[in-house]
């Protein structure tokens, strides 16, 4: 059994090494419950593989598009663990999910489009189409009564210069994952208009136990042939700063401009080597990890949504995937950004602001909460937050 007790973190190392928000950026004694990315050692088999391929001597050029047994590896894992068909050979290594996002913008998008982002969603959507050059087209995410998304009026949102949607798929920050009868209206509004979609599956193996996710994928190849998806190493497998990612199509022509817009074919982009390595080892031996980690965020999850329903002013609904809470805290009595100074400042807590920076306006009012810690962490950091906002609502 993996150990994700305070006993198996190495704060020392984290506070020389985790960066975008966490240990190594935040002052000494705050907790920082801030970006997705896990406290927790990786599986001792990404190490290995790394360190078996440093002890062969040579770091040479890979191949262009990457090594075709990671490739396969990938798209064995996709089958197994998904049931989305892939051919290996339409699978692009790229360096990071955020690379991969850029590259599917710049196949597709030019100046004059316009691309239709959630809201709210993770920022990476707006930035990557904007870098593009596309007019970005704000959905807003309203829930229904059963806590799914409402898209019965996506379709006003689409005109004729509509070329591209971003689906986040586990939705980041909301952790909700899609009904297949909603992706299928998605699918079909992208046959009737002829735009694109970018799917983003990062979080699609951190799913818990009371949900399943579904990838529109899963709808068939010949439907998705407009639909350019990303998969990321660091969520589910702890290797952010290993940058390692893929793109993966259904249409070979479509697939070339991607592979043309990530510019790996002149070696300007690319992947490198021991990120290839490690990618395999994470899809290949390490998903008894994942699925102990998934074991270990849903106990968070279910102790978080207890103590954050005891705060004055605060709800939050429970998410389905992702190990990260968004909570409203418009009850508080502060804005989103106002509250994450306070508690940082007086109680030393640091978490995520809501807002369009991060997320876009309607995010407004709510604050986000990573979960991939310790139990022992997690209840300081919430023990934390509740004084500040008791003493706010005295």
């Amino acid at each position: 059994m993996v150990d994700f007790t305070n006993k198996s973190i190495d704060f020392q190392v984290l506070r020389q090494r985790a960066f975008n928000l966490r240990w190594a950026e935040v002052p000494e004694g705050v907790i920082p419950l801030t970006a997705a990315d896990s406290d927790f050692h990786p599986a001792p088999e990404i190490a290995e593989a790394m360190i078996q391929y440093i002890q062969g001597g040579y770091f040479s050029y890979t191949p262009k598009r990457g090594f075709p047994e990671f490739k396969e590896a990938i798209a064995k894992a996709l089958w197994e663990r998904k049931q989305e068909k892939v051919d290996p050979e339409l699978i692009l290594p790229i360096d990071s999910a955020a690379r991969g996002m850029d590259a599917i913008a710049k196949a597709v998008l030019e100046p004059g489009d316009e691309a239709i982002v959630f809201d709210p969603v993770d920022f990476l959507f707006k930035t990557s189409m904007e870098a593009a050059g596309a007019k970005i087209v704000l959905f807003p995410m309203k829930l229904r009564e059963d806590g799914t998304i409402d898209f019965s009026d996506l379709e006003q949102y689409i005109t004729p210069k509509t070329k591209m949607l971003g689906l986040c798929n586990p939705h980041n920050p909301l952790g909700k994952v899609y009904p297949l009868a909603d992706l299928d209206h998605i699918l079909a509004l992208s046959e009737k208009h002829g735009f694109y979609i970018m799917n983003d599956e990062i979080w699609s193996d951190i799913v818990y136990p009371d949900a399943k996710f579904n990838s529109i994928l899963n709808l068939g190849n010949d439907r998705n042939r407009r639909t350019l998806s990303v998969f990321g190493f660091s969520k589910s497998f702890g290797i952010a700063g290993l940058r390692a990612g893929c793109v993966y199509a259904q249409d070979r022509e479509l697939f070339e401009k991607v592979v043309e817009a990530s510019q790996v074919e002149s070696t300007i982009g690319g992947i490198s080597a021991l990120s290839q390595v490690a990618g395999q080892a994470c899809v290949g031996k390490c998903y008894y990890w994942v699925d102990q980690f998934v074991d270990h965020i849903t106990g968070n999850r279910d102790y978080a949504l207890e103590r954050l329903g005891a705060m004055p002013g605060v709800s939050c609904y429970k998410p389905q995937a992702t190990f990260v809470l968004f909570p409203d805290i418009s009850g508080v009595g502060m804005e989103a950004e106002e509250l994450v100074g306070y508690l940082l400042r007086e109680h030393k807590l640091s978490i995520v602001p809501g807002g369009a920076k991060f997320f876009g306006p309607g995010s407004a009012g709510h604050v986000r909460i990573c979960l991939a810690t310790s139990r022992e962490l997690l209840a300081q950091g919430l023990d934390r937050m509740e004084a500040g906002i008791r003493a706010i609502k005295k």
